[in-house]
């Protein structure tokens, strides 16, 4: 099973230019998953591993927001 954050991982390991991380985007298909994990959440609670997968995925999108800021401070120097 791929976990919806290994996206975020490929894109790394994939050395992405600074204008490819302000651009990256995860695929409908994780964002519909992440979607469907927080409306269960709110609905009927999630099981440890989906819990765990939400709170990872979370904290990888924090991370590419923040890459996504600094790419653009280098992009415009």
């Amino acid at each position: 099973m791929i976990r919806v954050y290994d996206e975020i991982v490929d894109f790394i390991a994939a050395g992405a230019t600074s204008d490819a991380v302000s651009k990256f985007q995860p695929s409908q298909l994780a964002k519909d998953y992440v979607a469907e994990l927080i409306q269960k959440e709110k609905v009927e609670g999630l099981t440890p591993e989906e819990s765990s997968e939400l709170e990872h995925f979370m904290v990888f999108e924090h991370v590419m927001r923040l890459a996504k800021a600094r790419a653009k401070m280098f992009g415009s120097q």
